[in-house]
């Protein structure tokens, strides 16, 4: 066994797959074709159901199995309507994983998805509600820095993996936000991490339906044209989204402003702006990934965008991934 399958060895386990590497879930990216190829790929692919209905997910899970025999994960967000729903569609497909995202989720979901003996992988921002989350009988961990695409945390990933890794031995962990090489890989693992989480460096592969103009905006990006978006006023609990600056991030500041004045008058509560706010990313993202508008839809990415030069096989990204971890811890 080499050192890098001894290192993550816990992960593949757990994933049931021969490389502890999650693919991301990215709302309209992350569906059956890039999902079932980073599965028969070796890695861990991830259905994002985002704002999918019940009838949608149903057909999207279906359809994924159509095209892998090996494991994958779906992906629900917490504050979802149908939540419970979306639960009962992933047990009645048997589904082996579900990662819960988007705060903490509540306690009859997690029942639920424990009692059809799913394995629960949830995000934990901080050690302590880490260690709630492993109270609660979640299976994993994943903790994503704030170099990640899509809805971020305030706290980099170098600075997380310290806060956390040192201290959670109970259940596996997995790490997300920045990484784009298999050396850094390698570090998370001798860190004591059990895998790692990649988005980003997923979205130009082949398989992946994205729009080419999508993929061309990728292309074309440095580390630094990967933004967050700011939030405007406390009373409006924004969870910031790191995408690339583009018109839609100023329409954001815009559509904030709009929301407050709502919040001003009364017209609208909290949670009804909140999902404002989850739409508006939902519509704009869809319009870049789908449409192909990547001046008024939102180009979610991560920092690693920058070590994007090419549009590879998920296979090809896959193995240079391991390669690079491999290689590094041959070193000695």
């Amino acid at each position: 066994m080499t050192t890098l399958q001894k290192l993550w060895q816990r992960g593949c386990d757990f994933l049931g797959t021969e490389a502890a590497i999650l693919g991301g879930a990215m709302s309209w990216v992350s569906e059956r074709h890039l999902v079932s190829a980073i599965s028969n790929a070796g890695g861990f692919g991830v259905i994002a159901c985002g704002a999918m209905p019940v009838d949608l997910l149903d057909h999207e899970i279906k359809a994924t199995q159509s095209l892998t025999s090996k494991p994958f994960g779906v992906n629900l967000i917490t504050m979802h309507p149908q939540l419970m729903e979306l639960i009962d569609v992933c047990v009645n497909n048997k589904v082996s994983h579900i990662v819960l995202a988007g705060g903490l989720p509540p306690a009859d979901a997690i029942a639920k998805i424990k009692a059809a003996n799913i394995k629960l992988m949830c995000f934990a921002p901080t050690l302590t509600l880490a260690k709630k989350l492993i109270r609660l009988g979640v299976d994993a961990l994943v903790i994503e820095g704030n170099e990640a695409g899509g809805h971020i945390g305030p706290v980099s990933t170098s600075v997380l993996t310290q806060e956390i890794l040192p201290h959670i031995t109970e259940v596996p962990v997995f790490v997300a936000g920045g990484i784009g090489r298999g050396e850094t890989i390698a570090n998370y693992l001798l860190m004591g991490a059990s895998g790692v989480q990649l988005g980003t460096r997923f979205v130009c592969a082949t398989e992946c339906q994205a729009h080419p103009a999508f993929k061309k905006a990728f292309l074309r990006a440095s580390a630094r044209d990967a933004i967050a978006s700011v939030q405007l006023d406390s009373r409006l609990p924004v969870i910031p989204v790191r995408a690339l600056q583009n018109a839609a991030s100023i329409k954001f500041a815009e559509f904030q402003r709009d929301m407050i004045v709502k919040l001003d008058q009364g017209s609208i509560d909290l949670k009804d702006a909140q999902l404002e706010v989850e739409h508006f990313w939902g519509g704009a993202l869809r319009r870049a990934v789908v449409e192909g508008d990547v001046e008024n839809g939102s180009v979610m990415a991560g920092q690693s965008v920058g070590m994007v030069k090419e549009e590879q096989s998920t296979q090809g990204i896959l193995s240079e991934l391991v390669a690079q971890a491999a290689t590094f811890l041959s070193r000695g």
